[in-house]
């Protein structure tokens, strides 16, 4: 994948507009509760600016009406944040589009959220073009908004002077690319979550490349249907059995295995109060809800993981929120830390668990994107770094 990397531009006395990923979570009083996203920016922030170079940030937060900006939706309280970590004072720039504001060499300063701009969303070409006519070199950071074609991920990109990756759009880029091109064998993927209809497509796009496919939670449920077990109350969608099964025999096909549980831990009802019965798969009862896999698939999944190349992690294998349900989620965490494999992890919930069981200094990448990092796997091009690529040889 070519892509012009900020790392080898000058960007010295140039005016630098970067698009990034700010959009933090916040209390209903507008504080910043966790950012993390805020963090991973300051790389290409500090490039640019220790060059001496005039730099200009945005990023969406929120949903906001196009063409107005409400209190919830500005991003004042990320300014503060990040001249706290900048050490270093940073204005906030309103009704920016037009231009008609001085940034200085060395200086930073953050433009109010950009989908408060209308045609933001609608990749507006008009608007694209104002958009790149405020700076020399354009640096797309946000590898989270990579599936989206907007306005400051996609169209700018088109008519800015010079357009590359920033640093951590770089490192997303190689990770990935790692992990799905010549990747070290066996390539082993882990995909949980609640519905196998969310995840369709990217578990027949991994049934085809992968050596091993875990699932977990809901849509493993759905897989242990389709092979004929009972599964009581739990989450499932019978009306994807066929499909389940369709995925089972396409690996079986090509001499890989979706491991299925051997044990489960079932409850009537998911609680922090609920009990948790460790149970055969076999023996689970009309009411049962299964919210975990049992020791014996836990150990069996740790095996798999331990013989891995190249591990890509995308959601948890039961419900770790309760403690009582987050034995095999503990146990597939440990035994990902303690692999020799490159192991690239995002989503929400995958993030959660990694900072749940303290693990993320032993994770080889951890993926800042929920959708773009799932339609990466997929094979989707991603309309933002296909904006990049366009623009590498020029």
């Amino acid at each position: 994948m070519n892509v012009k990397k900020l790392a080898d531009l000058d960007v010295a006395g140039k005016r630098v507009f970067i698009r990034a990923d700010l959009n933090v979570p916040q209390d209903e009083a507008g504080n910043i509760v966790e950012d993390t996203r805020i963090r991973a920016s300051l790389p290409s922030i500090r490039y640019c600016l220790e060059r001496g170079a005039a730099v200009m940030v945005t990023s969406h937060l929120g949903r906001p009406a196009e063409g107005e900006c409400r209190a919830e939706d500005t991003l004042a309280p990320i300014a503060v944040r990040l001249g706290e970590l900048l050490g270093k004072p940073v204005r906030l720039i309103r009704d920016w589009v037009e231009g008609g504001f001085e940034v200085r060499a060395g200086e930073i300063v953050l433009l109010e959220n950009c989908r408060c701009n209308k045609g933001e969303k609608k990749d507006n070409e008009e608007l694209a073009k104002k958009m790149a006519a405020l700076c020399d070199i354009y640096v797309n950071d946000a590898f989270g908004t990579a599936h989206r074609a907007e306005a400051t991920t996609h169209g700018i990109a088109r008519f800015a002077p010079v357009a590359c990756a920033g640093m951590l759009m770089g490192a997303e880029i190689d990770a990935l690319t790692k992990a799905t091109e010549n990747p070290a064998r066996p390539l082993v993927a882990i995909v949980g979550g609640a519905k196998v209809s969310t995840k369709l497509t990217i578990l027949k796009t991994l049934a085809q490349k992968v050596d091993q496919l875990i699932v977990g939670g809901g849509i493993a449920n759905t897989f242990l249907l389709a092979s004929g077990k009972r599964i009581g109350e739990s989450l499932a969608e019978p009306e994807l059995v066929k499909e389940a099964q369709a995925i089972m025999d396409m690996m079986k096909a090509r001499g890989a295995e979706v491991p299925l549980p051997v044990d489960v831990v079932v409850a009537d009802e998911v609680s922090a109060l609920a009990r948790a019965n460790r149970i055969p798969v076999d023996e689970v009862g009309p009411h049962d809800r299964i919210l975990d896999v049992g020791p014996k698939s836990s150990a069996k999944l740790a095996e798999i993981i331990a013989h891995a190349g190249t591990i890509v992690w995308n959601g948890p294998v039961g419900v770790f929120e309760h403690n009582q349900f987050a034995g095999g989620t503990k146990m597939m965490a440990s035994a990902i830390a303690h692999s020799e494999a490159f192991c690239i992890a995002g989503g929400g919930d995958t993030l959660a668990a990694i900072a749940k069981f303290h693990i993320a200094q032993d994770i080889g990448y951890i993926s800042t994107g929920g959708g773009a990092f799932l339609e990466f796997l997929e094979g989707k091009k991603l309309p933002a770094i296909a904006a990049l690529e366009a623009r590498f040889a020029d």
